[in-house]
Parts: C-alpha cells; sequence; structure tokens
C-alpha cells in the first residue's frame, strides 16, 4: 500500500474544479504535492483552477468519472468530490448526479484497487436527510425520502458510503468517508443556488433577501479553509481507520439570523421575501463534530462573520457578479417557489 504522501506522491482530486476541489487542489499544490484535477465542467469551472495551470505539480483532465478512469492515470491518493452539490444544479439532471454518485464512485475506487491508492469518498450531511435525531452524530441513521426531489443526491451518495465500505472491507483498502456540512467561502459560484452565495447577491444588488419557510429552520455553516482542513486530516488517519466522519459548523443559526447577518455586514437595510417551504427541506441541520475532534483533531477556526465577511469581500470585487435577482434555491425546470435555504 503507497502512504507516500510527498512531494513523490500523486493525488487525483476529481471534481477539483468545482468549488470544494478548487480549493483542496491550491492547498496541496502549496504543499508541494503532485495534483491531477479531474473534472467533467459541467459545474465546475476552469477559472477556479486557471492559476494553476502553468504549475509543473498541476494537471487538469477533462473526464466524466461515469465513464472508465483514463488507464494513464495514477496515483497515491484520490479524493472523491465529483458530484454537483446543489440542489439547482443536482436536479438539473438527476439519472447523471445519481450515476456520478454510484458509477465515478466504482471507478474510482476501481483505481485506488489498482494503484494501492488511499481514497477519500466526499460525502454529506443530506444522507440524514429530514432527521429526526440533533445534532447528528455519525450513528444516525437518517430520515431520507428514496423518491423525493433530492433523492439522487441523497440516496446516490449513500449507496457511495456503501460502496466504499464494501471495498474497504472486501479489499483492505485504506477508504475514508467524510460527511460534509453547509460549507461557504470564497469561490462559490455565484449561479449555485446556495443560502449564502444567493443572501450575500441579493444584498448586494439591494434586492430582498428570499427565505422559504418562516426563516426558522437552522444550518450550521462551515467556512472553506476549515473545511479542507479536515478533509486533509482525514485523509491522513491510519489506514484502518474509514469514517465516517462529520466535518461542519457546529454552530446553529436559523436562516433568518443568517440573512440578517449579512444585511448588517454588507451594511443593507433587512428586507425578505418569503416563500413556502419546499418537500424534504430540512428542518435542523448540524453536526456533531465530537469523533472529527478526538479522532482528527480537528474543528472549525473561522468565525461565522469572520467568514462571512470574507465571502462578502469576494463576491463584491473577485466574483465580478452581474447586479440581477438572485433567484432562491431551485432546480434548473422548477418554479420560484420550488427553492430551498441550503
Amino acid at each position: 500500500m503507497n502512504d507516500n504522501f510527498g512531494p513523490s506522491g500523486t493525488v487525483l482530486v476529481a471534481g477539483g474544479a468545482g468549488f470544494l476541489g478548487s480549493h483542496l487542489c491550491k492547498r496541496l499544490i502549496h504543499e508541494g504535492q503532485r495534483v491531477i484535477c479531474l473534472d467533467n465542467l459541467l459545474t465546475g469551472r476552469r477559472e477556479n483552477v486557471q492559476a494553476l495551470l502553468d504549475n509543473s505539480l498541476f494537471s487538469f483532465v477533462l473526464h466524466d468519472v461515469v465513464e472508465p478512469i483514463p488507464l494513464d492515470i495514477s496515483a497515491t491518493h484520490i479524493y472523491n468530490l465529483a458530484c454537483p452539490a446543489s440542489p439547482r444544479h443536482y436536479q438539473a439532471d438527476p439519472v447523471h448526479t445519481l450515476l456520478t454518485c454510484v458509477y465515478g464512485s466504482r471507478n474510482l475506487l476501481e483505481l485506488a484497487r489498482k494503484c494501492g491508492a488511499r481514497i477519500l469518498q466526499a460525502s454529506t450531511s443530506e444522507i440524514y436527510g429530514n432527521p429526526h435525531v440533533h445534532p447528528q452524530p455519525e450513528s444516525y441513521r437518517g430520515n431520507v425520502n428514496t423518491v423525493g426531489m433530492r433523492s439522487c443526491y441523497d440516496e446516490g451518495k449513500r449507496c457511495a458510503e456503501t460502496l466504499f465500505s464494501d471495498y474497504g472491507a472486501r479489499w483492505h483498502l485504506p477508504v475514508k468517508i467524510a460527511r460534509i456540512f453547509n460549507t461557504y467561502g470564497p469561490g462559490m459560484a455565484p449561479d449555485d443556488g446556495r443560502l449564502v452565495s444567493n443572501f450575500i447577491l441579493q444584498a448586494l444588488n439591494g434586492s430582498p433577501l428570499t427565505v422559504y419557510g418562516d426563516g426558522s429552520q437552522t444550518r450550521s455553516l462551515c467556512y472553506v479553509d476549515d473545511l479542507i482542513e479536515g478533509l486533509v486530516r482525514l485523509m491522513n488517519t491510519p489506514p484502518l481507520f474509514h469514517g465516517p466522519v462529520n466535518l461542519g459548523g457546529p454552530q446553529e443559526n436559523t436562516v433568518l439570523e443568517i440573512a440578517r447577518l449579512i444585511c448588517k455586514l454588507v451594511k443593507v437595510e433587512e428586507s425578505f421575501q418569503f416563500f413556502p417551504l419546499p418537500s424534504d427541506d430540512p428542518e435542523q441541520r448540524c453536526p456533531d463534530i465530537a469523533l472529527a475532534r478526538r479522532c482528527l483533531k480537528w474543528q472549525p477556526a473561522t468565525g461565522l462573520e469572520a467568514g462571512l465577511r470574507k465571502t462578502i469581500d469576494y463576491f463584491a470585487h473577485d466574483a465580478a457578479y452581474e447586479p440581477q435577482e438572485a433567484q432562491g434555491d431551485v432546480s434548473g425546470t422548477l418554479g420560484h417557489d420550488s427553492g430551498i435555504n441550503l
């Protein structure tokens, strides 16, 4: 088994041109790792990794993980972040989303078998569904609708966890499973339909902030740099430690509290538009991170206000957003009232 996580190793980041993937690629390159970024650019963006393209340690491969991985690719460590993560994007082609979770995981796991690589699955808090246990520990099995609007993603990620677990048991692969909770920060796509990007864009545009339900549903937010630190620490745990491990912010806020804080930081008057809460929207979402604290010595280091300030600055100055009415968290073909505050 190859554990040389150093300059002589090669790290494959599937979904490396996405929000989290690009931050991970930059972190690994900064540490002197050789990185292969694999992405079909369905939701990932080439501009996310543009600054790395001239770096000799970085390679970009345009490829969909649903298809077999090119035979000439080899790696010592594999991060599987290849899947649309916002409802707007993963509901646009739900069949492809499900196949990405299942076929993509299998293809990358087979590559890990061939190369003797460590492999990490970026799973999600969505596997808990609309939870009946709060906060959610890794032992909680969830409350998920198998035939709902979010099922392609929720069930796809649950199946991927099963594949990782079974590959680890059958072929003694050092697999790692991270359950990622809501993450935000610079580099978010303006059109991804997520709570933080929506609210910030609407506040910067002087538009009312779109809130679904009465805004009392809760979310816990984790700044992207902290999340990437958690992924790297999990990858470097002993081979027999597989997880799953929750990675997210343990501070819980209502959607309305987050909206009001963003209005305060952008320095605009509070103004909200309320729409009906869609089906399967979780009422509470907050991780129990006791396992991460114990086994990874990890917890978020960036406060919510500090992280939001950096994200607002990104959208105001670096993202080159075009003033428009930012819509709610909707899928590609559904109406405005089908949004969710993710």
